[in-house]
């Protein structure tokens, strides 16, 4: 079992004495039933319920009051009731509107139940037929593997206590980087990082991406409604993979005929299913950094592996020498937004990058973090400081004195002024760093 982080906050969740039910959001197949089963071991019952299997949603469709039930989803699970905790697991709830009902009920008549709930087409369903107990649930989001989950599924455990030290890093830095690479060119779904861990085979796990994405082509049924929605959410899932990391009109887009409502809603769609961002541009330096709707997002799908195997870049991505070189730096800017998103179990989390807001100039920083208030600018970038000219324009009008520049190299902190004479510190970080980036600027500060 790998899904480290996620393990991480189940744990805080579960030793929260205001806890209540969790939802657990996420894309198909990133391991939400997996890390559940895991996580179970921890408790002296646990009784699994997929209400894919029509005897389990009987159960919840009778007319019973719910400490009366606990007695049968014992007996469905074959279990006999020992002392001590018990996590219900309601897996694919989305099948019983009953069963969401009854979340509230966990809340208020069994506090002492813990109860975890997870659905593959969960996102999209909840707009539609069901209805969550407001302020009766929480939400938790699971994502594709990040990089220190995948050092551990590989046995490169000692490794993940280097990256608590940037400075220790240097001394790793090409093991770590190769390392990287690698993770880079498979991506985080579970299935491909076990199947790669096993055989270190990157051929052999064609069939799994195939399957992956063959399993999201089938969802579109699912929920896309009508005629012309469903064939564009197709079309996004053919053709959309080539534009991971661009800014993207959405009138027209990928060469196709379809208007700006239509690919809208359909790629709004795709969002609710966490397969994929439109990642907005801001033009505020400082808090709040609300995004600007109106102008062109980037595209980010949920996995850089599956960015490779779909849009059949993985043969440059494994010949490039850097990650910058790969696809026009693209990969770069996907993998890095794949980290960050790692940094928090948050479904709200929202990726930004920055543009400056003034006719005719092209000035664009990759990425913004928001933390404590503060807004850092991220820059995925090789070269000398001086090259930095958006960076230096974004520092220019924030209260901001540190920013942060991901590359290949290894993990450093320059002194910088800008022309116009503004002081700042730019931390250099490694892309294997990506995922400590929080903490390292705890550090800084």
């Amino acid at each position: 079992m790998f899904k480290r982080d996620i393990l991480f906050h189940l744990e805080r969740w579960k030793e929260d004495t205001h806890r209540k039910p969790l939802i657990l959001r996420g894309a198909r197949q990133v391991g939400k039933t997996t890390v559940v089963n895991e996580f179970g071991k921890q408790f002296a019952n646990y009784l699994s319920l997929n209400l894919e299997k029509r005897e389990v949603a009987a159960l919840f469709d009778l007319s019973a009051p719910l400490k009366d039930l606990m007695p049968l989803f014992f007996a469905y699970c074959g279990e006999v009731k020992k002392e001590g905790s018990t996590l219900v697991f309601i897996d694919e709830i989305q099948n019983s509107p009953k069963a969401v009902s009854l979340l509230r009920y966990f809340y208020e008549e069994l506090p002492e139940i813990y109860v975890i709930a997870a659905g593959s087409l969960l996102e999209n369903l909840i707009d539609v037929h069901v209805s969550f107990p407001v302020g009766r649930v929480q939400y938790m989001a699971l994502r594709p593997c990040s990089f220190r989950e995948f050092l551990g599924a590989i046995g490169e455990e000692p490794l993940l206590s280097v990256l608590d030290k940037p400075e220790v890093t240097i001394a790793f830095h090409e093991r770590l980087m190769v390392l990287f690479n690698i993770y880079t060119l498979i991506g985080g779904m579970p299935e491909v990082v076990q199947f790669y861990a096993e055989r270190k085979d990157i051929v052999s796990l064609e069939s799994i991406y195939e399957t992956l994405l063959q399993g999201y082509r089938d969802d579109v049924e699912k929920y896309a409604k009508g005629k012309q929605l469903p064939e564009v959410v197709r079309f996004i899932l053919k053709e959309g993979w080539h534009k991971a990391g661009q800014a993207v009109t959405l009138g027209g887009f990928a060469g196709s005929s379809y208007n700006v409502r239509e690919v809208g809603e359909a790629f709004r769609l795709l969002e609710k299913a966490m397969l994929l961002e439109l990642v907005y541009p801001t033009t505020a330096t400082d808090v709040p950094a609300t995004p600007e709707l109106k102008r062109m997002p980037k595209l980010i799908w949920l996995d850089v592996g599956l960015v490779n195997y779909a849009a059949q870049v993985q043969k440059e991505v494994l010949g490039a020498k850097d990650i910058m070189d790969a696809w026009r730096g693209m990969i770069a800017e996907q993998v890095v937004a794949q980290e960050l998103l790692t940094l928090t179990d948050k479904v709200s989390q929202k990726r930004c990058f920055w543009v400056r807001n003034k006719s005719g100039s092209n000035a664009e920083v990759d990425f913004i973090w928001v933390q404590d208030s503060m807004v850092y600018p991220i820059e995925v970038k090789s070269g000398h400081n001086a090259h930095l000219r958006s960076l230096h324009s974004f520092m220019d009008r924030s209260s901001q004195t540190i920013a942060v520049r991901v590359w290949s190299q290894p993990f450093s902190v320059d002194e910088v002024k800008t022309a116009d004479g503004k002081e700042f510190k730019l931390l250099n970080i490694p892309f294997y760093l990506v995922g400590k980036l929080d903490r390292i600027l705890r550090t800084m500060i």
